[in-house]
């Protein structure tokens, strides 16, 4: 059979293809039919001709094609009985590109910022072929290549794609596809920075949490230290506090891994709470002050110190009002010094903090003394060094002032000098000593400033004892005065009974040793023969060195 027909159909199109045969067969069993069509979508119509003008059979085949059809075989086929013959037609249908898909690479596993990404726009048929691509994530386009290759994803790729496949009749598009990018990422809500008492709310969030399609657990973390774990996204403070200040992040786990957040800090600002104000006045020489202005604030408060409402400093700007004070101010701190300090310098001393958020105050009670006393040249001296004590006044006594001496609270002398003489000090004249000044204006006493003198051991003093009621207990006890402290070592001969202070010794069941202040201690139980013998103990400091022997008998 020959089949006519046009060489490619268009899909939705209704075309004829023509099977024919130059003869025919009325009284035979010759057939000619059409095979691989639809006949849903079909129509079959046949003629004989037999008459002057020509002889045929001709059978017509009137069908709308679809995509699916492209490629698809036809035949025309003559039959008479067993026997047959056949022509065959493959069919071109000419459609736009049809079965338009995306794939994703990797299409498992959590996908995490940096990864690489690819996403290929897959044709299942196109007549004629596809000349060109169009790639769209949310609706806006970003690409015109077959395979759009994202190489280091980033957070903001999450979306949804899809793509166009262009030939010359149209355009098939594919369903969109999910990109999840799954990447942690904590936000603060008002703000990171609030003031104490706001409603504050830290979220943890992945692109597409809403329609995430596992559940999600969220792990949050203050300053790296656990905090809570659970299926909620949000970490709550109703009303928050300065101490809710810190650096949170959160880790976000699904079946597939997890993924942790940056930190974000969270910061908490609040008025100045009440100031810690010190005052510090030098009991050696007394001619010092010292105002020293603390307090807790956020953001740093502004600091200022009065003396009965005169601003003395700021630590915005110093503000010398005479020589003898000093300024120095830190973050939340200043601290301001009054050198040759005097009765003009006492008073009530205040301190005021304040930031935008409000101010806070406190104020002290400072009585500075006329007299001072000075030790030269140290409050601590060794042995055989020579030592002033000077009684300052204030230069402004009225006459000729009178100066009494003290020393731990009993009187030592009075005088015209004003300074009280060591030529050469001893351990003995250690202690707190004190001078008062009496003058016509009155009179006024100094602090008590001690002086301590460094000194070699005495000689030690060490005694012996044996008591025999209720078993022989054998009592040895070594003293020393010195200072500083000293270390006390009881040997006999060569052997080391005890000791004050880590030196190496036997242990001795029968032997207990007390140890105090300058004192070493050494019950020796059930004494024996074996304990007798001479006894010598030692003492020293970084002053130097005494000793003294005992001798011991049963």
């Amino acid at each position: 059979p020959r089949v006519v027909g046009s060489e490619e159909q268009t899909e939705g199109q209704r075309s004829t293809l023509e099977c024919s045969t130059p003869y025919v067969c009325p009284a035979g069993d010759i057939v000619l039919r059409w095979e691989g069509y639809d006949p849903r979508v079909s129509e079959v119509s046949g003629r004989v001709q037999l008459d002057t003008g020509g002889v045929g059979h001709r059978l017509n085949l009137t069908s709308s094609f679809s995509w699916k059809d492209h490629g698809k075989k036809l035949l025309c086929v003559v039959s008479d009985g067993s026997k047959r013959a056949s022509t065959e037609v493959v069919l071109r249908v000419r459609h736009t590109p049809r079965d338009t898909r995306v794939s994703l690479s990797p299409s498992s596993g959590n996908i995490g910022v940096g990864d690489a990404v690819t996403l290929s726009c897959e044709v299942g048929s196109s007549h004629p072929p596809v000349s060109g691509f169009r790639w769209y994530k949310d609706g806006v386009a970003v690409g015109t290549e077959r395979v759009l290759a994202l190489r280091a994803v980033r957070r903001q790729d999450h979306g949804r794609y899809h793509c166009q496949a262009q030939n010359a009749l149209g355009a098939g598009e594919s369903p969109p596809v999910t990109l999840r990018v799954f990447s942690a990422e904590v936000t603060a809500s008002p703000a990171a920075e609030v003031r104490e008492g706001t409603a504050t709310t830290l979220s943890c969030d992945v692109p597409g949490r809403e329609g995430h399609p596992e559940e999600l657990t969220y792990t949050w973390y203050k300053n790296s230290a656990w905090l809570e774990e659970g299926p909620a996204h949000t970490l709550l403070f109703p009303a928050v506090a300065a101490g809710d200040a810190g650096y949170y992040s959160c880790q976000v786990t699904n079946s597939q891994g997890s993924d942790t957040a940056q930190a974000i800090g969270l910061s908490v600002t609040y008025p100045p709470r009440i100031p810690t104000l010190t005052l510090f006045q030098e009991t050696q020489g007394g001619r010092l002050v010292i105002v020293l202005c603390a307090v807790d604030s956020h953001p740093p408060a502004t600091l200022a110190i009065d003396r009965d409402g005169t601003v003395l400093a700021t630590s915005g700007a110093q503000v010398a009002l005479s020589r003898r004070l000093g300024v120095t101010s830190s973050r939340n701190s200043l601290r301001l010094e009054i050198r040759d300090a005097g009765p003009r310098d006492s008073g009530r001393y205040g301190c005021t903090a304040s930031n935008v958020h409000g101010n806070a105050s406190a104020t002290k009670v400072l009585v500075t003394r006329a007299a001072g006393l000075l030790i030269q040249p140290s409050a601590e001296v060794t042995e055989g060094t020579a030592v002033t004590l000077t009684c300052l006044g204030t230069g402004d006594t009225a006459g000729k002032p009178l100066y009494a001496w003290y020393r731990n609270g009993r009187r030592l002398q009075e005088s015209s000098f004003p300074t009280l003489e060591f030529p050469s000090v001893r351990g003995d004249d250690a202690g707190a000593f004190q001078c008062r000044v009496r003058s016509g204006n009155g009179s006024d006493a100094s602090e008590s400033v001690p002086l301590r003198v460094l000194y070699p051991p005495r000689q030690p003093v060490l005694s012996s004892f044996l008591q025999s009621r209720g078993g022989r207990l054998g009592i040895i006890q070594c003293s020393v005065e010195s200072d500083p402290e000293s270390n006390l070592t009881l040997q006999r001969g060569d052997q080391v009974v005890a000791c004050t202070q880590g030196c190496p010794q036997a242990t001795r069941p029968r032997v207990h040793v007390t140890r105090s202040f300058n004192s070493l201690k050494v019950e020796i139980r059930d004494v024996v023969v074996e304990d007798e013998g001479i006894y010598v103990c030692q003492a020293g400091n970084s002053q130097g060195s005494a000793s003294a022997a005992v001798d011991f008998k049963a």
